[in-house]
Parts: structure tokens; sequence; C-alpha cells
């Protein structure tokens, strides 16, 4: 069986501020995209012989992303591993394959990255058709993409001989892996391209479940020590499988390519020529999408003159761009990105200052997505604070209780049922209630459509460290 292992833990820096710590790239559904990245990578399998129910891997801040997403999908039986902490992806792949042999003998384990761009569907099915050849032959696979740049951001694989596939008469485009290289400079990525031996490095691999395990445990048996005492003690659920934090967080972070596919004696790749993009930047959105006449891709409210070669994106407000060239321009309600398309891979140093600061427009939007629908920070100031709370038909708010801080709920659309301390209340449009510091209540909309309040919170401590959580029907972690 063939196990796609969907790894979903990363947060897309450079692509901020579209991209958030609690809405990463791989969950957003980028203009003249259908679906998001995550969904994409998914719903291209579709076809493939023998596939089995998706893994994914993600951080437990996404749980809920990721499962509505899956949903979407019609994808409800695929299981969701909760990381606590990110631990890179040698480690997470062991605990997906340990995972999957519960279910089958040794299983093919196909690992994807959730935010890449492919393009041609057929050549990429090709590819994995030939990965699971090797697979089968105790083979470890990475899929290499035949590059058209000298690409500074990726890292390369140098090809090693040739391998010839059963039955096939035809060259294949399979290799031995000589050997993974960094991320090179300006000249010595032209001087790979001009050698025509190397492929960029794509993240993707393909291997059995033991093969895996076997060569991690010969070359980062820490990692693989610590993976099998994790799963020991997992705590299983119906849909999220939680990784234990207090066994997990001891593992060392590495990446399958240091921890295993640079050391083994059995690697080889597949050159991959499929339309292939990690959207690693904001750049890489541009070179995807459309173009008007002047090499321009625009969506939202944005009008431009005597401008060229430019992405400019508007999510809320007019965007008026006048005699620029090569330029990104991201707004959002909360924050606005101006940079040089050749500069894009520095936005991660602005998210770093923003980590250093301890601001909130690196962890969230305006509007934050919820598993009972949505809430939008509206207005705030010392002491106070005022949200747009939407509540989903048929849910509740977990049971809560804040100690530093009052609230007045105002409901402007629909019907809610207000509960606090012993009292019930059903209350319509226009209609309100106080709830004093130190009482237990929640939300509930059992109707058929949205529920929506204004809610005004005064007090000195306004953010989530001074929530209690008493009942969840999310399984969220209680503060008790």
């Amino acid at each position: 069986m063939l196990v796609p292992v969907v790894l979903a833990g990363g947060v897309g820096a450079r692509l901020w501020p579209s991209s958030r710590a609690l809405l990463p790239k791989q969950f957003i559904q980028f203009p003249q995209q259908q679906d998001s990245l995550f969904q994409s990578t998914i719903s291209r399998l579709a076809g493939l012989k023998e596939i089995g129910d998706v893994l994914v891997v993600c951080n437990e801040d996404h749980r809920f992303l990721a499962a509505e997403q899956l949903r979407q999908l019609g994808k409800d039986r695929s299981t969701i591993l909760l990381e606590p902490v990110g631990r890179n992806t040698a480690p997470a792949v062991a605990l997906a394959a340990l995972f999957a042999q519960q279910d089958s003998v040794d299983p093919i384990l196909l690992v994807l990255p959730s935010d890449h761009i492919i393009l041609n569907k057929p050549a990429f099915h090709r590819a994995i058709t030939e990965g699971v050849e090797l697979a089968r032959q105790e083979m470890l696979v990475a899929f290499g993409i035949v590059p058209d740049s000298p690409e500074t951001s990726f890292g390369y694989i140098k090809k090693g001989a040739r391998l010839n596939l059963a039955d096939r008469s035809e060259k294949s485009n399979v290799f031995a892996v000589n050997r993974f290289v960094e991320k090179p400079n300006k000249a010595t990525a032209e001087s790979y391209i001009a050698s025509g031996k190397y492929f960029w490095n794509s993240g993707m691999f393909m291997f059995t479940a033991s093969s895996y395990l076997q060569e991690l445990k010969l070359y980062g048996n820490d990692i693989f020590e610590s993976c099998r005492a994790t799963y020991a003690n997992f705590e299983k659920g119906d849909e999220f499988q939680s990784i234990p934090e207090a066994d997990f967080s001891d593992c060392r972070s590495d990446s399958i390519d240091y921890a295993v596919m640079e050391k083994t004696k059995r690697a080889a790749v597949i050159g991959l020529e499929a339309g292939w993009s990690d959207l690693g930047a904001w750049d890489a959105i541009w070179d995807l999408q459309e173009k008007d006449r002047h090499r321009n891709v625009v969506s939202g409210d944005v009008l431009t003159t005597e401008t060229k070669g430019s992405y400019i994106q508007s999510e809320y407000r007019l965007v008026a761009a006048v005699g620029i060239e090569d330029t990104v321009i991201i707004e959002t309600a909360d924050a606005i990105l101006v940079a040089h398309k050749r500069h894009v891979q520095s936005v991660k140093q602005i998210v770093e200052q923003l980590e250093s600061q301890n601001r909130e427009e690196r962890i969230s939007h305006q509007v934050v997505k919820k598993p009972w629908g949505s809430y939008e920070s509206v207005k705030s100031g010392q002491g106070w604070q005022v949200k747009h709370i939407i509540v989903n038909p048929g849910v509740a708010l977990s049971l809560h209780m804040h100690k530093q801080c009052s609230k007045h709920w105002i409901v402007i659309k629909g019907e809610g049922v207000i509960t606090y301390g012993d009292k019930e209340l059903k209350l319509q449009a226009s209609e309100s209630t106080f709830i004093p510091l130190g009482s237990k209540h929640r939300l509930s909309n059992s109707s058929k459509q949205p529920v929506e309040i204004i809610e005004v919170q005064i007090g000195d401590c306004l953010g989530e460290g001074d929530l209690m959580k008493f009942e969840d029907k999310y399984c969220r972690v209680a503060i008790v």
C-alpha cells in the first residue's frame, strides 16, 4: 500500500503578511487558486493505484484548519498526527512510519511537503510509479526537480550512475545519488546548471516504512529511539493522534536530508519535470500566476499606472501603485508589505523582528478562524478591547472564565443562547447582557443561521493568559 505522508508543519515566514503562525501558507487559498496548497497536495494524488488514507503531520495549533480542509475534500478518514513542538522532518516521518506500520505490514510512504505547486499531474504520477518500483527494492528515493535557473534558495542533488528500471526499454530519469549539496551561491549554482549533473532538492521522498526506520536507526539512532519511546505513549483518538510533548520535546531536531538521505548508501533520485514550485516567497507567487500586458499580477482593489513586473495584492483597502517596477505590495487589515522582488527572501527577517518584539502581527490575522467560527479584533486600548464574534450554526464556544476582565455581549445578528453562572439567556439582535469577571460562561448557537455579537472586554488582562477553559467539545487542553 502507498501511504501519503503530508508534512504540514511549516509557518511560511517569507509569505508574511498573508502567512501567519496561526494561518500558515499551506492552509491559505492564494489568488487564482481554487484550493489551499494543503488541499492541492492531497487532491493531485487522485488516480494513483493502491493508495491509502492520507496521514497528516501538523502542529497542534493547526489541527482544526487541517481537519476542516480534509473534510471539504471528503477525506474524513485521514489521520492527523499533532506535533506539540516542531522537530523538523526526520522525527515527523519516523512517527508517521511507526504509525503506518500498525495498519499495514510494510507500507510505502510518499512524503510530501504541503506547500508545493505541481502543474503537470501525469508527469508527477509517472515519477511516483517509478518511485514505487525503487522503494520495493528497499531504495530510499528523493524526487529531484530538473532545474531551469541557477536558484540559490534550494539545495541540490548531484546525479550518480543511471539506474534502468525493470521492463523499460527507454532510458529512465532515475539515478543513484552522488551527493546532496547545500544551498549554493550564485556562481556555484550557475556551474551546477551548466554541468547538467544536478537536480533541485524538492523535499519529496519515497521509501518503505521499514527501510526508513532501519536507516534512521543506523545513522540517527538517538532520533530513532526518541521517536520509538514517543510513539509508545501516543494519545490515540478517532481523528487526532496527539504526540506527547514530554517525550517528543527531548528528540533532536533534524531533517530527513541530514539525518538519513545524505548518509545512506541506498539513495536514488528521480528527475521530475512537472511544473513544480515550492512557493517559497512572493516572487514565486508572481512567477506562477497570469500576468497583464505590463507583467503585473494584481488581486483585490488595485489601481496601477506606469507600473511593471509587480505583484500587488489587496484584501481590505484600495491600493494605488504609480511608477514602480518589480515590486511586491501585500495589503492586509493590520499590515502592509512593500518589497523589491529581488529581496523577498529577506521578508523572513521582518518576521524575526516581529517575534523579537512579541508583536501579534506575526501570530494571527485581524480575523482569527476558530473551529466554532471566527473573531475579529475591531479596536483596543489600555484596559479595553472590542471584538466581532461569529458563531456558526449548531456549535458553541467552550465554557470558560476570566479572572481579570468582564464582558458585554451585544447580539447584532441571529439568535444566541448565553450561559453564565446559573443563568441561561436567549438573546436576539439588539439585545445584550453583562458577564462579570469570575463568571463561567459560553455562547451557543442552536439555530440554522450564524449568530454575530459585539464583545466589549474591560479589565487588566485581555489576552489568552486570562482564559480558563472548563468544558471544550474541541478537545483543546483546559487550563484549570
